[in-house]
């Protein structure tokens, strides 16, 4: 517990810090706190956002080249990430889901409020049609990993939040095979309470503890 004191104590203060800056999304023309800007100081804190792609590179490479997936050159990367980032925030505006960007990788950050029921790890229905535009688009971006993250707030024991948190990143990981995002691309893990990035000791701190992230990065060539 004394980790995730230190954690949410850090991850508060890049909070802070973030909140001094707004912005305008062109999505929705509504001016705004800059989510960016806090997820990038959330992310790095938990380690997610920034070199912790699920497997080793060397495993993966060879996961998504025997399935025909090419790598990316380093010129394009940027502009390619850019235009899915542009798909998925219009597919998400509105509904709930957080899109941040962190260099050219993606997460898309989900509370469970809006994805599971108390206590469940099935999808539920009303929120369907929106992963089906998500999944749309990763499979259009074919040249990209997927890794899933399933996180809990910290009520109730360790063991059980680590068993719903793998049993919630494993649910929307099959979603999205379901619906043409390839298999080898796709890696889950659950962190159980361990990234908590608010209080626990509200309702609204836990419910943004309790979430599914989608993490986007991009396939790139050696060298880049």
């Amino acid at each position: 517990m004394r980790r995730q004191t230190l954690m949410y104590t850090a991850a508060s203060m890049a909070l802070v810090l973030a909140t001094t800056a707004c912005m305008t999304d062109p999505y929705t023309g509504q001016q705004t706190i800059n989510r960016t800007a806090v997820g990038i100081g959330v992310g790095a804190l938990g380690g997610y956002l920034l070199g912790d792609v699920i497997g080793g590179d060397h495993d993966r490479n060879a996961k998504v080249i025997g399935v025909g997936i090419g790598a990316l050159a380093g010129g394009v990367v940027g502009n390619y990430m850019d235009q899915q980032e542009a798909e998925l925030r219009r597919q998400t505006a509105g509904t709930g889901v957080d899109v941040y960007r962190q260099g050219d990788e993606l997460v898309l950050r989900m509370p469970s409020g809006i994805t599971f029921q108390v206590d469940q790890s099935n999808i539920q229905p009303q929120f369907q049609s929106t992963l089906d535009q998500v999944a749309q688009t990763l499979a259009s971006y074919n040249q990209t990993y997927i890794d899933v993250l399933g996180h809990t707030d910290s009520t109730g024991s360790d063991a059980y939040n680590q068993a719903l948190s793998e049993r919630r990143a494993q649910s929307v990981a099959d979603y999205l095979a379901g619906r043409g995002v390839a298999r080898a691309r796709i890696g889950t893990r659950g962190y159980g309470e361990t990234q908590l990035i608010a209080t626990n000791d509200t309702d609204a701190g836990r419910a943004e503890n309790r979430r599914v992230e989608i993490k986007v990065v991009p396939v790139t060539q050696p060298g880049y």
